[in-house]
C-alpha cells in the first residue's frame, strides 16, 4: 500500500494545490522558508554523543504553546530537538517562543517521497515525536526504514476521522504501521485507535498535555491596557473564542439580547483565523449602530461596542478579561468544537454548542462538574447569555468549577515525559 500511496500522493497533491495555495496566500507568511516544503531544510551541526537528537512536529499555534513543557522536559533529558510546523502562525510561535531552546526550527516537508527523505537526511533523527493527528504515512515510512521509533504523543481521534477510518480497516492500519508508541488524549480515543488497527500493547491514555498549561496572568495595569487598546468599556465582556462563520453573527444577537435586558457588556470576537477580518469587517460594517474596532489597526481611539481581536498568540491574554467566554466552532453546521481547557485554566465561566466533537469527554466532564453551559442553539445561546451575564454568582461557580477541574487533570506532561525516557532507554536507542 505505501507505493500505492507514494504513487498517487503528487497527482492529488497537484488537484488539490490551488485550493491550499490560495488558502496559504490569504493567512500570509508562507513565502519565507517556503523550500523547508520540499525538504531543503536548514544543516545541522554534527550530532553529539550521548545527546539523541528528537524531530518534534506540532501542527500550529495550539501544540505550539502546549509542547512548552515538553520541550522543557527534553532538554532537561539531555536531548536536542529540532522542532517542525505546518502553519506559517505555527512557524512564527516557535521562532519567537523556542528559538533559544531547540537545535532549529523548520516547516514540515511535503509528504512525497522525495521531499521527506530530504528532510531526514538532513535532521536524521535518533527518535521521532509526533503530537496529536500528525501520521503522515510517507514520514512513518522513513522512520521505519531507519529504525527510527515513533512516538505519537497527545493522540487524538475525530469523529469524522474514526467514521472514515472505520469503513477502511486496510487505510487505518497503514497509517498506524509506523507508530511505534502511542499515547492517547483520553480512554475513548484509545478505545478507537486499538479498534482501528493498533495493537493494545502499544496505546498507553496519559492525558491531554493540554490540561497542563501554565498562563502567566496578566497584572491589573496590563489588563487595564489591554482594554483601553481594544476600546472596551468599563462593563462586562463576552468572548467569541476562536469562532467560525455564523458563529459571530448568533454572538452579536446575543449580546444584543444582554443589552437589552440592561447588561452593560461589550463583544470582543476572536476568529480562528485572523484571515477572516476581511470579511468580519464587511458584515459589521452593514450594522450601523455598532462602533467596533480591529486588533489589528492598533490602539482604539474610544470606547466601541464590538472589537475583533484578528491577531495570533494573543487569545489567552484576551481571555483573561472575559467575563463569559462562548467557545467556537461549536454551533452548527460546525461539530468539532475548540479548546475549552484555557477558559477553564484561567477560571472562566463558558458556554458551548452541541457540536464539541474533538473534545467531547472534556466537554461532558466539564458539563458533569459544573463548569460549563451547554446550549443548543443561535437562539439558545441568546437567551443563556444575558441569564448568566446578570448572574455574578452562576457565573462565579462556573469560574471555580473549571479552575478546579483543570487542576485535577493535570499530569499529562510528566505521563508523556516518561514514557519518551522509558523509550529512549531502550537497547540501540
Amino acid at each position: 500500500m505505501l507505493w500505492f500511496y507514494r504513487v498517487l500522493f503528487v497527482p492529488v497533491l497537484l488537484v488539490l494545490a490551488p485550493a491550499y495555495l490560495l488558502r496559504m496566500r490569504r493567512r500570509g507568511g508562507y513565502g519565507r522558508d517556503f523550500a523547508h516544503r520540499f525538504g531543503a531544510l536548514p544543516p545541522l551541526p554534527p550530532k553529539q554523543p550521548g545527546r539523541p537528537r528528537i524531530w518534534l512536529q506540532a501542527v500550529s499555534v495550539g501544540e505550539m504553546l502546549a509542547i512548552g513543557p515538553v520541550l522543557e522536559g527534553l532538554r532537561a533529558a539531555g536531548a536536542e530537538v529540532f522542532l517542525t510546523t505546518t502553519t506559517s502562525t505555527g512557524r512564527q510561535l516557535a521562532l519567537d517562543r523556542y528559538s533559544g531552546h531547540v537545535l532549529g526550527t523548520g516547516y514540515f516537508p511535503l509528504d512525497a517521497w522525495p521531499c521527506s527523505a530530504r528532510a531526514w537526511r538532513r535532521i536524521d533523527p535518533d527518535f521521532v515525536l509526533l503530537a496529536e493527528g500528525e501520521r503522515w504515512p510517507e514520514h512513518l515510512a522513513q522512520a521505519a526504514a531507519r529504525g527510527v521509533p515513533v512516538l505519537n504523543f497527545n493522540a487524538r481521534m475525530s469523529d469524522r476521522s474514526y467514521a472514515r477510518l472505520r469503513r477502511w480497516p486496510a487505510a487505518a492500519r497503514f497509517m498506524f504501521r509506523g507508530v511505534t508508541r502511542l499515547l492517547a488524549c483520553s480512554g475513548q480515543d484509545a478505545a478507537r485507535f486499538v479498534e482501528l488497527g493498533m495493537p493494545a500493547e502499544r496505546v498507553a491514555t496519559t492525558g491531554n498535555i493540554k490540561l497542563d498549561v501554565k498562563i502567566v496572568p496578566l497584572t491589573d495595569a496590563e489588563r487595564a491596557q489591554l482594554r483601553r487598546e481594544l476600546g472596551l468599556g468599563e462593563g462586562l465582556v463576552l468572548l467569541g473564542s476562536s469562532t467560525w462563520p455564523g458563529e459571530e453573527a448568533a454572538l452579536l444577537a446575543a449580546w444584543r439580547a444582554a443589552r437589552g435586558s440592561g447588561v452593560r457588556v461589550s463583544l470582543l470576537l476572536v476568529p480562528r483565523h485572523a484571515e477572516r477580518r476581511g470579511e468580519l469587517a464587511a458584515w459589521l460594517a452593514q450594522e450601523k449602530d455598532l462602533r467596533c474596532h480591529f486588533r489589528s489597526r492598533g490602539a482604539a481611539t474610544g470606547e466601541v461596542d464590538v472589537a475583533v481581536g484578528d491577531t495570533t498568540g494573543e487569545l489567552r491574554k484576551f481571555t483573561q478579561l472575559a467575563d463569559l467566554v462562548f467557545v467556537g466552532k461549536s454551533l452548527a453546521p460546525h461539530t468539532e468544537g475548540q479548546t475549552p481547557v484555557e477558559a477553564a485554566a484561567l477560571a472562566r465561566p463558558m458556554v458551548f454548542g452541541p457540536g464539541m466533537g474533538n473534545f467531547r469527554a472534556i466537554a461532558q466532564d466539564l458539563k458533569a462538574r459544573g463548569a460549563a453551559v451547554e446550549v443548543a442553539d443561535a437562539a439558545d445561546l441568546a437567551a443563556a447569555v444575558p441569564r448568566l451575564l446578570g448572574d455574578a454568582a452562576a457565573r462565579a461557580r462556573l469560574a471555580a468549577a473549571g479552575a478546579a477541574w483543570q487542576t485535577a487533570n493535570g499530569g499529562a506532561v510528566a505521563r508523556t515525559l516518561a514514557a519518551v525516557r522509558e523509550e529512549l532507554a531502550r537497547p540501540g536507542k
